[in-house]
């Protein structure tokens, strides 16, 4: 298992909201096929076909809790994540 499945399952599971590492979180949205474009220390996520933006900034070295809970409810409303499985 490679560390974007079990950013995944992290993100996906709920328990960890709190201790997701921005840096683990970053790679797992490039891997969904996210881009970023970088403004201060907002680090904001668009894709094609999705409405919503994901805007994050770190808390020292982990994410936001409630970012993760966003991340979370995107990747559950869009099915995504499924092509991360090897």
């Amino acid at each position: 298992m490679n560390q974007n499945e079990k950013t995944l399952i992290a993100v996906l599971n709920g328990t960890k909201d709190s201790n997701i590492a921005f840096g683990d979180l970053q790679k797992l949205l490039t891997a969904l096929g996210f881009a970023v474009r970088i403004k201060g220390d907002h680090f904001i996520y668009t894709k094609d076909g999705l409405e919503e933006i994901i805007n994050l900034q770190p808390k020292g070295n982990k994410a936001k809790p409630y970012q993760v809970r966003q991340v979370r409810q995107i990747i559950l409303k869009y099915k995504m994540g499924d092509d991360l499985y090897v």
